[in-house]
């Protein structure tokens, strides 16, 4: 028995003459079916890729997300209330006093600013939207507090029994504050 030893120009030769010595190459078929199905994809893809508010919109969800779950971690690691403030298109964190501060705290964010310290060289940790990115349907979400111990609670200073959802327009997953706990999550 003996062993038949291809060299590199066997390969070649068989590849030029192709399936019964025709030229390989593509069909017409084949060409056409490629060029149908790049326009496709160019009609589905590119209004995407060139529409920047849909990269913008899910920027300021992340934004506002991270911006809740600081306001929540500073209140438990400061012993304070944190004031979450939305407007349609804007989120504002505001630190309010503690008992060591003043002998009588006030951590009613919405009434007044006594009592408040501002967040950031500006006054305020705020963030907004760039335009025509606002929360749903262009309504701001309820303001709350994040209270001492983490936990949303409404501007009496009564914790919230239901969870509240935030959602940016054009983005998919909307972000959750859980009642109890506050923990902030999509």
């Amino acid at each position: 028995m003996s062993i038949q030893r291809f060299t590199p120009h066997h390969f070649l030769a068989r590849s030029r003459a192709g399936v019964a010595g025709h030229m390989l190459g593509f069909t017409l078929i084949e060409l056409i079916m490629v060029i149908v199905m790049l326009g496709v994809l160019a009609v589905v893809a590119a209004p995407r890729i060139f529409n920047s508010s849909d990269f913008y919109a899910r920027g300021f969800h992340d934004v506002s997300m991270a911006n809740l779950r600081y306001a929540q971690k500073t209140a438990i690691a400061q012993r304070r209330n944190v004031c979450v403030y939305f407007s349609s298109s804007s989120i504002t964190l505001r630190i309010g006093k503690t008992a060591k501060d003043d002998p009588v705290p006030d951590f009613d964010c919405y009434t007044s600013a006594k009592g408040l310290v501002l967040m950031g060289p500006d006054g305020a940790a705020s963030v907004s939207a760039k335009p025509g990115v606002t929360y749903s349907g262009g309504v701001a979400p309820a303001n709350f507090n994040f209270d001492p111990l983490g936990q949303p609670v409404n501007n009496s200073n009564v914790a919230l029994t239901s969870s509240q959802s935030i959602s940016v327009e054009t983005v998919g997953k909307s972000i959750t504050v859980e009642a109890i706990s506050g923990y902030v999550h999509d």
